[in-house]
């Protein structure tokens, strides 16, 4: 097997990440559990929009700090080096756990449900697509980087077809455009604040090309462009896509509903294109599984470069982390057998909110340190509206910390135990490196 990762990639593929991350699951799930409390078409569009602008704000914040340390793994490496190493630690920790084995579970579970046929096993299609996929990216980031490039045109060409189609055909039957319930006590309620951290969920991919910064060719001009650019892109396109499934379906049939993709096409061409289109956005999935395996094994590998207890799946220099890969395949693998689809997207949806929201912070402490200094002039990229950005990032991801601690009290203990439990292992790590 060849695992010499001898080359580097560029802006393209790394734009290619960001899109590949963030377009999957949540942007054909998601809508159906919102519509469950919410119902006014432009309170749901001023959800997409919100989510598309905070990860907007997130990603100009994560362009600036990862042009400054330029090195892979994330908020793993970020929060190290701006806080402390047991800050960086648990949110590795975090991701190791959550941020992508979570994730990659909840897209080969959507795999299944949008097939064109039925599925009498799906949580074993989702395990054998996992293993498929981590397979393909243990040779190297050659064949990594043409694959992901490929399935995620694939991806976009799609998701363009699907908003074209909406556009211009006409609804001739009842939708789920709905102007009734009022948009500002809806704004201001709960219940979109709780929707907002599904909303987080299907963008949390705009940071993803920071997770293997090392990768790229040119990181201080590919980050910015990757970062900022892929999340614009799909920021416009989630937005349209939404509209698009509630022009075409009755809220009856799309409320609560996961394959609310197939039920708007079903609309929109017939039963047989639904089937058709079904198995299409399965075929989209794909891309997102493997940007999320490719970057998720980094931040294992960065982790056991650096703590003694997971030293076992440290790569060697310029390979492919192999052992990281699997480690990542078996827990989603875990998580499919063991989880419903909502039960896993709001558990990651609440921790994931709270490490980049630390590194968002981090960004505004390090600005000022540096420009106490006596040459403070740097090339590498400045966030513009220097700290307005930062500033509405760390407040909307509060607030969605705090609605989603308070009415999920059961993925809050869980969380709460998944740290503790990385607490553990950090100390267990430092004790195995103490000298005897």
């Amino acid at each position: 097997m060849n695992t010499q990762a001898k080359m580097k990639v560029g802006t393209l593929t790394g734009v290619s990440i960001v899109v590949a991350n963030m377009v999957g699951t949540g942007a054909f799930t998601s809508l159906g559990f919102q519509l469950e409390s919410l119902s006014n078409v432009y309170t749901i569009l001023s959800l997409w929009i919100v989510g598309g602008l905070v990860a907007l704000c997130g990603a100009f914040s994560y362009a600036e700090i990862g042009t400054d340390i330029r090195k892979s793994g994330g908020e793993y490496t970020f929060l190290s080096e701006l806080f402390h190493p047991l800050a960086g630690y648990l949110s590795g920790w975090i991701s190791l756990t959550v941020g992508f084995a979570a994730p990659i579970a909840l897209a080969a579970m959507a795999f299944a449900q949008y097939l064109p046929f039925d599925v009498k096993y799906p949580k074993l299609i989702g395990i054998f697509l996992v293993i498929v996929i981590t397979f393909i990216h243990c040779q190297n980031l050659n064949n990594s980087s043409k694959f992901q490039n490929i399935s995620t045109l694939i991806k976009i060409v799609l998701v363009v077809i699907f908003i074209s189609i909406g556009f211009i055909l006409p609804n001739d039957g009842e939708n789920a455009i709905n102007i009734e319930k009022s948009y500002w006590l809806e704004i201001g309620s709960a219940a979109f604040a709780i929707n907002l951290v599904y909303v987080s969920y299907s963008y949390s991919g705009w940071n993803a090309a920071a997770y293997i910064t090392d990768e790229f060719k040119d990181p201080r001009k590919s980050l910015p462009v990757a970062l900022i650019g892929g999340t614009l892109i799909v920021t416009i396109l989630y937005t349209l896509l939404q509209y698009v499934m509630l022009k075409h379906a009755p809220f009856a049939e799309l409320a609560g509903k996961l394959n609310v993709g197939t039920i708007s096409i079903e609309h929109m061409l017939g039963n047989s294109s639904a089937k058709i289109f079904g198995g299409a956005i399965s075929l989209l999935l794909l891309s997102g599984i493997s940007a999320m395996i490719w970057v998720g094994a980094r931040v294992t590998s960065s982790i056991a470069r650096d703590h003694a207890l997971w030293k076992y799946f440290k790569a060697k220099e310029n390979s492919v982390p192999t052992k990281a890969l699997w480690l990542q395949a078996i827990l989603s693998s875990f998580l499919i057998l063991s989880g419903t689809f909502e039960q896993v997207m709001m558990y990651c949806g609440v921790l994931l909110n709270i490490p980049t929201l630390l590194v968002v912070l981090g960004v505004i402490i390090k600005r000022y340190k540096q420009q106490k200094e006596l040459n403070p002039v740097s090339e590498n990229f400045k966030s513009p509206l220097f700290p307005v950005l930062q500033i509405i990032f760390i407040l909307i991801s509060v607030w969605m910390i705090y609605f989603a601690i308070s009415n999920n009290v059961m993925a809050t203990i869980i969380g709460i135990i998944n740290l503790i439990v990385g607490l553990v292992t950090y100390f267990i790590s430092k004790k195995m490196e103490a000298p005897h």
